[in-house]
């Protein structure tokens, strides 16, 4: 490939960074490898969803990239920079970007989708090929996929070990500053305009995800701040609790990067010095005994979502297809009419309804309540965790192909790790359980709201005058359940059970 002459002075190098799902300028080591460098730096996004997953983006995730893009841009611009942003192919968008600017290195942040691999292992091999620097590296996970292998050096598939394994490697390094400055080129080469891209939905349903979320790099550690502040201290006992602000709602924050594991943990670490006397905060954030901080339930979470990406990275047909072969022989249902409900949250379990409806309403539901909306698509409906998969992935604002295929396969009990097959929430137990008062079903599912406690759960238990008193007229205010839990569950571990024996 021929290139063009050096942009600008024509003795200072320019690099290209090259920003994917790294939406921010701290801990981004793609865009501190560019700076060591010197010289110009160009910012670009290339929007090729196409080439990435096995399906387009969900109109929820196209509208939260959208907004992270523009608070990038903002961000880039108080640093006298510009984003560049250009759609695909990604490869022969490079190139020409290349040939504009003179640039002589293209950097960028490793993901870890089977198709992005692919496609960057080609984008680097041509590139180098054109006598380019090319050079990717890990800012999105605590640890690299293919570094954490189990005693026989093959990949994990239960999580505990896999964990533990993790634990016992050193901390991860201190996150990275923002720069405070990048260098430009003049004059810059073209952008398209934000807007260009179609991300943000042509009618109007995003207002309740307005409401609940702020994307970009500041509201990320707005969200974690938050979190550390209020909701930490009690994780272990609130986060089960749909109906409490008891979780971090960092999920959509690292999966378009804007926040980092990194500075997650680290902030942990922080917060946990703040807290407690400093000599027993050292003597914590120093031990890696079982108990410890590090183990904490919160970072176990993030501990699951590093299993994920090793579970793809690994397994890179599991987006379409059981981990556990022999589920393809399951009979799942096809059955529309059923979906269509549980989709919309008409299946006659509050539980469930309320979670299918704050989905719709914020692209975002708690993750007690997406156990429990799985289990009910896949035991109670005997609807394949496929269906359900797509659903949360056009749904969902953090919509994570290795996460979203982890929690799918966990629970139809098909992956690693995956729940027993005899494990079928019961939507009137784990509602009762974990809304005890009803706040959580009283705000999705409004219609509901003047049952007592002891119905809410199950309204089509209350006797006549407690629902006359309620205004509530089963079958034409609320839906009459669609199946019968008790039922549906023997059907299921009857289902199960069978291909268990085969």
């Amino acid at each position: 490939m021929k290139r063009a002459t050096v942009t600008g002075d024509g003795s200072s190098p320019v690099s290209i960074v090259w920003f994917r799902l790294d939406l921010r300028l701290a801990d981004n080591l793609a865009l501190a490898a560019v700076l060591k460098r010197g010289g110009s730096v160009v910012p670009v996004f290339i929007h090729a969803p196409d080439e990435e997953t096995p399906w387009p983006p969900g109109a929820a995730s196209n509208w939260w990239l959208h907004q992270s893009l523009k608070s990038l841009a903002a961000a880039l611009r108080e640093l006298g920079s510009q984003l560049i942003l250009r759609q695909g192919p990604t490869l022969e968008t490079l190139r020409g970007l290349i040939r504009e600017t003179g640039a002589t290195a293209v950097f960028w942040n490793r993901r870890y989708e089977p198709a992005v691999i692919a496609r960057d292992t080609t984008v680097k091999e041509v590139l180098r090929r054109d006598g380019l620097e090319a050079e990717s590296f890990n800012a999105a996970l605590l640890y690299e996929p293919w570094t954490i292998q189990n005693q026989s050096g093959k990949p994990f598939r239960v999580f505990t070990p896999f964990w533990k394994h993790c634990l016992a490697k050193p901390d991860p390094t201190e996150p990275l500053a923002a720069p405070r400055k990048l260098n430009a080129p003049a004059p810059g080469p073209k952008s398209l305009s934000l807007a260009a891209l179609e991300l943000e939905p042509k009618i109007k349903w995003a207002e309740g995800m307005r409401a609940a979320w702020l994307p970009g790099e500041a509201g990320a550690h707005a969200q974690l701040k938050r979190f550390l502040g209020a909701a930490f201290t009690h994780y272990s006992t609130d986060r089960n609790r749909p109906d409490l602000t008891g979780t971090s709602r960092l999920s959509p924050h690292l999966h378009f990067g804007e926040i980092s594991p990194r500075q997650i943990w680290h902030g942990v670490a922080a917060d946990v010095r703040r807290r407690i006397p400093s000599a027993e905060a050292d003597r914590l954030l120093t031990s890696s005994a079982t108990g410890d901080w590090r183990a904490s339930q919160f970072l176990t979470e993030i501990g699951w979502r590093e299993f994920a990406h090793h579970l793809l990275y690994h397994f890179p047909q599991t987006p379409l297809l059981p981990l556990r072969e022999d589920f393809n022989r399951f009979p799942w249902r096809k059955d529309p009419a059923f979906l269509a409900a549980w989709q919309k949250g008409g299946t006659g379990y509050p539980i469930v309804d309320a979670g299918m409806r704050e989905l719709w309403t914020t692209g975002w539901m708690h993750n007690r309540v997406r156990m429990i909306v799985a289990s009910f698509l896949v035991k109670d409906l005997l609807l394949s965790w496929t269906e359900g998969a797509r659903w949360f992935w056009d749904t969902l604002v953090d919509a994570d192909l290795a996460q979203n295929t982890l929690g799918w396969q966990w629970t139809a009990g098909c992956g690693a790790d995956a729940a027993p097959y005899f494990r079928v929430f019961n939507p009137i137990s784990q509602g009762e359980k974990f809304d005890p008062q009803g706040n959580y079903v009283r705000r999705w599912c409004p219609e509901l709201a003047k049952l007592p406690d002891a119905w809410l759960h199950q309204p089509w238990q209350a006797p006549p005058e407690i629902l006359a008193r309620a205004s509530l007229i089963l079958g034409r205010d609320y839906p009459e359940p669609i199946v019968s839990h008790a039922i549906a569950r023997e059907v299921a571990l009857e289902a199960f059970a069978a291909l268990k024996g085969r």
